[in-house]
């Protein structure tokens, strides 16, 4: 029977559960990828649970995110998963090496694997016919320790690609456009495959920025075929021999399929403040901005930078324009350094940032109150910019670089000079240098963590109790993200090793009273929060459910999940409940009670029962999609006290 490249890679992996859509699976994770923002919390794990050196095939732990050393913290932090990384067999990229994903991809990625990370847009590497996912650091350190990685067994979109892109017109566009008919729901539940002849028109990285943003669709992950243009990469990069072609047999067929002509698409523009707000680049054309801002991981390649310094080469940016350059590996710079294109960015006026994440998760870059940014960064959900009232726009290198240069949104086809033509450097340079392998085992036992101030243990965590009441003490409504639980940036993600003290923030975006509030009731037995749809998209960081346990989070009752999300809360011992009937969401107010009693009998026999509200008639129906592994953990209290029992 022919198979889709995703049934193929799923199957070459499979360890435990069957094929059918919606039932859990268990697949073998060969490489793990974690960054510093996510990772202290995966190696303090690690040492909990004992682990004496990584099992995968290559485990890689990047410092891209918290590179702002103001004081002690960041640097510390850096020192701990430096030793941390030598202790547990694991590679570790430096701070200036650059974002995780494009490295993973340089040095790494080879197609045919599996790859875990914790971090959301680790299926960027899908581009290297890979089946790579995010997830919660708990689920990565646990593959790191080589255990399985269970989720439930996805729906398979086959997006059919034709035509070749015009000029003005780049790979961002083509995400944008999927994002445009689909939404940030469009991809829940799903793996993305393209296929069809558009896709040999498309290098590497142009499809590592279409899988990248995958993530905002809500796909479990993206794949893309290795063929010729993956074997050129990775003889570029001075790796031919992790190549293998993959393809999908003839006559695969795809639980859904869409076709996109490339030739005919446009421009494109997300508005503030969801990547799903997409519309014609033309509807927006002459808004005033702040800002232009080119990097993050979702445009990290070569051409990227270099098609914006052509755009702005012999010309000066508008006035008053922060142009900010967010080069995304350190080899990559370097090139862009030879070939001229750093000093045409530079002589326009524009500020050169070193290499990492930065502004795209808040670590600088952030834009002046009430001015538009526009970005080439994945995301724009409320605050995540640094600005708590920011606008930010997503869009193009292309149009970013040409709204630098009249400082309003512009079109980049109505430019007077024709479109520039990038070409690749002919000897690329390959950079090791910032990228320390791991120690053989026996001198990794004999290294010793180092642990500064600001590092505290994961405390202990209770078992799920059989009878509760809890108030509500959050409603909210569609698409809370991670961002808006718990926020990144420079503020906060210092303290990512810390849980007492991040937990501080948590909510403070929507309802700055939930902590005191949390707090004074996290002896009391607790509380619980009640959501929309897609209530926990975007990023992976797990302290967005352990921040929320600490403070005494026993139940979120929403109309639906992202998956990341939904696996870390029942990592943590957070019950994920969903509403039978989305409208009984309108039923519950803000400080009602919901009152579960028998809760263990419930929920181990049936996946739907009824809760009560304390002093009314109402009651709600609920339902939940644990599986009998996954309901062990929750009435364990989460993962770390199930690993433990299971140890004993």
């Amino acid at each position: 029977m022919a198979q889709t490249l995703t049934e193929k890679l799923i199957k070459s992996h499979l360890v435990s559960g069957e094929m059918v859509t919606g039932k859990e699976i268990g697949l073998k994770i060969d490489q793990t990828l974690t960054q510093d923002a996510t990772g202290t919390m995966v190696m303090l794990e690690l040492e909990a649970m004992g682990i004496e050196y990584a099992k995968t095939e290559a485990s890689a732990q990047y410092v891209d995110h918290n590179l702002i050393q103001v004081d002690n913290k960041n640097a510390d932090d850096h020192l701990f998963l430096q030793s941390a990384t030598r202790r547990f067999g694991i590679y570790y990229s430096r701070p200036g090496n650059g974002v995780s994903h494009p490295v993973h991809m340089q040095r790494l990625a080879k197609p045919g694997k599996t790859l875990l990370g914790s971090d959301s847009h680790t299926c960027a590497n899908g581009c290297m016919g890979m089946l790579a996912m995010g997830a919660g650091g708990m689920d990565v350190a646990l593959a790191i320790a080589g255990e399985p990685f269970y989720v439930k067994m996805p729906q398979i979109w086959g997006i059919k690609l034709t035509g070749k892109l015009p000029d003005w017109v780049s790979a961002k566009d083509i995400i944008l456009e999927l994002l445009r008919r689909y939404d940030v729901k469009g991809g829940v539940g799903k793996v993305i495959e393209y296929y069809g002849p558009g896709v040999q028109t498309l290098s590497a990285m142009d499809r590592h920025v279409i899988a990248n943003m995958g993530a905002e669709l809500g796909a479990t992950g993206t794949v893309f075929p290795s063929d010729s243009e993956i074997r050129r990469f990775l003889k570029e990069q001075g790796r031919e021999k992790d190549w293998i072609e993959l393809q999908a047999d003839k006559g695969a067929t795809y639980d859904l399929q869409e076709e996109i002509n490339l030739s005919q698409l446009e421009p494109l523009i997300a508005k503030p403040s969801s990547p799903g707000n997409v519309v014609p680049v033309t509807d927006v054309a002459g808004t005033p901005i702040y800002q232009s801002y080119i990097g993050s991981s979702a445009n990290p390649g070569y051409r990227d930078f270099a098609m914006a310094a052509e755009i702005v080469k012999n010309k000066q940016i508008a006035k008053g324009i922060s142009f900010d350059i967010n080069p995304t590996s350190r080899q990559m710079l370097t090139d862009l350094v030879k070939e001229s294109h750093i000093a045409s960015l530079l002589q326009s006026g524009a500020r050169l940032h070193q290499a990492g994440c930065n502004g795209c998760i808040g670590m600088g870059q952030a834009p002046a109150t009430g001015r538009n940014s526009l970005r080439t960064t994945p995301r724009n959900f409320p605050g995540r910019s640094g600005t708590r009232e920011d606008s930010v726009f997503l869009c193009s290198p292309e149009t970013a670089a040409a709204s630098a240069l009249t400082g309003v949104i512009t079109d980049p086809r109505t430019l007077d000079f024709p479109f520039p033509k990038v070409k690749a450097p002919k000897s690329p340079t390959i950079d090791f240098s910032l990228l320390d392998p791991p120690l053989a085992m026996e001198e990794a036992r004999r290294v010793e963590l180092y642990k500064g101030p600001n590092i505290a243990s994961i405390p202990a965590m209770d078992p799920l109790p059989d009878q509760m009441e809890l108030p509500v003490l959050l409603k909210m409504g569609d698409n809370i993200s991670t961002d808006e639980i718990l926020a990144g940036g420079a503020r906060v993600l210092p303290y990512r090793s810390n849980l007492p003290e991040i937990s501080k923030f948590t909510f403070e975006i929507i309802d700055e009273s939930y902590y005191t509030r949390a707090k004074e009731l996290a002896t009391k037995g607790g509380h619980a929060i009640v959501g929309g749809f897609n209530y926990g998209q975007g990023s992976s960081r797990e302290h967005a459910a352990l921040a929320p346990r600490y403070l005494g989070l026993q139940v979120a009752l929403v109309k639906d999940f992202a998956r990341i999300h939904w696996q870390n809360l029942v990592n943590f011992g957070i019950l994920p409940l969903i509403f039978s009937q989305p409208n009984d969401y309108d039923l519950l107010q803000q400080g009602d009670i919901l009152v579960l009693n028998e809760l263990h009998e419930k929920l181990a026999n049936n996946n739907e029962f009824t809760i009560e509200m304390k002093g009314r008639e109402e009651k709600i129906r609920v339902k939940h999609s644990l599986s009998p592994r996954q309901l062990e953990i929750m009435l364990q209290g989460g993962m770390i006290n199930w690993i433990k029992q299971k140890q004993n």
